[in-house]
């Protein structure tokens, strides 16, 4: 969890600041909570979604008061009822999801209240990573025999799911579509810095991904703001 908390400063902090005077909060596709630990330190009423209960195993999501509930978004409704959230985040869940990400980013807008805020974080598919790796003749996806040729998929409600791999990531444009097709007619999105917290030596190894951060177009990641 250490690990996944390094790597995540950037899009932490930049969250926080903006969800600064959202004082109740929903996380879809929570994991184990890292995010909704960092924000109940800071005093918002934190809820989190996921297929899968994770939290079960980082208990201190319950020490916190955090709500945890399981919820396979694609196929089902938000467990909330209307304008229940000032603010809804997702991060780094839309590309694991198998079919049209749209019915669950309309849900998550019916579940924030007027004024509300919902932020969504993707990977940027013409990412510096990406690009190169193309052009190494690599793919830039998961594991072809283990995600694809062999891979099992979750059954449920009669329709097959591969959260396990990327399905699909995310241009510019698409996220800006996404969020207009789901209701939203204010938002922002921009590319996301990836720098990750390094002491010591370690530190020189962030000098590469300044460089790459230097033309946003070829970072990490895409993230987004949209205002009900």
């Amino acid at each position: 969890m250490e690990d996944l908390f390094k790597g995540s400063i950037d899009r932490f902090c930049e969250i926080a600041a903006r969800l600064s005077d959202a004082k109740r909060v929903l996380d879809v596709g929570s994991g184990q909570g890292l995010l909704l630990l960092f924000l109940a330190e800071l005093g918002h009423e934190c809820h989190g979604l996921d297929v899968k209960d994770q939290p079960s195993s980082y208990p201190d999501t319950y020490e916190k008061g955090i709500t945890f509930q399981l919820c396979n978004v694609e196929a089902d409704a938000i467990p909330y009822p209307d304008e229940s959230f000032d603010a809804v985040v997702c991060c780094q869940v839309l590309e694991h999801f198998s079919h049209s990400h749209l019915p669950a980013v309309r849900e998550m807008r019916r579940v924030l209240r007027p004024g509300g805020v919902l932020e969504v974080d993707v990977p940027n598919v013409a990412s510096f990573r990406n690009r190169s790796r193309l052009l190494r003749g690599k793919h830039i996806s998961y594991d072809y025999a283990d995600h694809y040729l062999h891979a099992t998929p979750i059954l449920y409600k009669g329709m097959s799911y591969y959260p396990l791999r990327h399905n699909r990531e995310f241009t510019r444009g698409e996220l800006e579509l996404l969020l207009n097709s789901a209701g939203f007619e204010r938002y922002e999105v921009s590319f996301l810095k990836s720098r990750r917290y390094r002491e010591g030596m370690e530190r020189m190894k962030s000098l590469g991904t300044a460089m790459k951060d230097m033309i946003p177009s070829l970072r990490k990641s895409l993230i987004a703001f949209a205002y009900k």
